[in-house]
């Protein structure tokens, strides 16, 4: 005999059945959710779908478990969008203001239902893909991994390589261009020295053919 109760949100339904195992899920993370889709325990079901929801935009919550009466352990979860269900107290709402955030329900479908069918080996008996709400993809990644923190990196230090080398070139072009500067400015120092010297000669002579006259 089944027996319901309402634990945190949670309906928990109890029955016979075998105990349960722990495990790592052997599936592909980036793929969908599938009837007959398999994993190793209910924590890698989970993990996997709350990976699944992040990619696609949406958050999850465990609606209900069924656990066995036998020994007490989780037979089968069911794991929906977060919108799912709608507001206990929407009625209420209607006609008195009350001071607090306001549900996020919204009667979504989407979930899995995962099954333990044996120690180490639960399955996907049921899959809903569709929302009937706007999927928000975060602009955010999630935290990276220890191969990708590796590969930028090696990308920061390239680029910074290729910046080191272009501030060098550009070092040697302006110190060749302040050596022509150089050059320039003395050559046409002694031109002007040339020039004044000219002049002077010039004057003297004038002065000298002055006083012959």
């Amino acid at each position: 005999m089944d027996v319901e109760t309402l634990i945190e949100d949670k309906i928990v339904m109890t029955e016979s059945s075998a105990g349960g195992e722990s495990g790592l899920c052997e599936v592909d993370t980036n793929q969908e959710p599938y009837e007959g889709m398999l994993f190793e325990s209910e924590e890698a079901a989970k993990a996997f779908y709350d990976e699944y929801a992040r990619r696609v935009g949406f958050l999850t919550r465990i609606v209900s478990s069924r656990k066995s009466e036998r020994d007490g352990s989780v037979i089968s979860r069911r794991l929906a969008c977060n919108k799912e269900g709608f507001n206990l107290n929407s009625q209420k709402r209607e006609r008195v203001r009350i001071r607090k955030r306001e549900s996020k329900r919204e009667g979504c479908m989407a979930m899995i239902l995962v099954k333990r069918e044996k120690p180490g080996r639960w399955a996907v008996t049921k899959f809903v893909r569709e929302h009937n709400h706007p999927l928000i993809i975060s602009p955010g990644k999630g935290r990276p991994t220890p191969d990708e923190k590796d590969r930028r990196i090696r990308e920061l230090s390239s680029e910074l390589h290729r910046a080191n080398q272009r501030l060098a070139a550009c070092r040697e072009q302006l110190r060749t261009f302040m050596t022509y500067i150089e050059e320039h400015t003395q050559c046409l120092s002694r031109t002007v020295e040339s020039v004044v010297h000219n002049i002077r000669e010039v004057e003297s002579e004038d002065q000298e053919l002055s006083h012959h006259w």
